[in-house]
């Protein structure tokens, strides 16, 4: 499992990162109060973009955590600048990077509950994985690409992707 959430995660993590940096040149450029794009948002009803950040955060430092038997670390969710949320990207890898692929032996055998609202869910550890973990990882990273795409950031594929 460890393959399947370290090195992807970090990898993408970073490329968050670097699309955040970008978004902040942006600003720069542009003479945009970076406050407008950190509250933007691609419809009403969605979350905008510091949360979309926070809970792919939260879903990379649950995913590591959980699938090892660790107890998830808790961030205050606090984040409202560039600059504070490429901190708690920073502070995400620095979690994940503590996990080494020894940690997950028997991780597949793992029954994983998690909160999502007022529910609480359970999953066989591989399903959480394929499922939920990496899916909505993914969901609220892309979320976070689009709308600073939508709002003028140049950005493509490879800046998704990362190196």
């Amino acid at each position: 499992m460890y393959d399947h959430i370290i090195p992807p995660f970090t990898r993408s993590l970073k490329a968050l990162d670097a699309i955040l940096s970008k978004a902040e040149a942006h600003c720069a450029a542009k003479k945009i109060d970076p406050a407008v794009l950190c509250a933007g948002r691609l419809a009403p009803d969605m979350l905008p973009l510091t949360r979309q950040v926070l809970i792919a955060c939260d879903h990379a430092k649950g995913a590591a955590a959980r699938l090892a038997g660790a107890e998830v670390p808790s961030f205050a969710d606090t984040e409202t600048t560039f600059a504070e949320l490429r901190a708690r990207i920073a502070r995400t890898l620095d979690v994940i990077s503590g996990f080494k692929a020894a940690d997950y032996e028997g991780a597949a055998a793992r029954t994983i509950t998690v909160k999502a609202g007022p529910r609480e869910l359970t999953f066989p550890a591989p399903v959480y994985l394929a499922s939920y973990a990496v899916p909505n990882f993914y969901f609220h990273m892309t979320t976070a690409y689009d709308i600073l795409r939508h709002n003028g950031v140049e950005l493509g594929k490879a800046d998704f992707l990362g190196a």
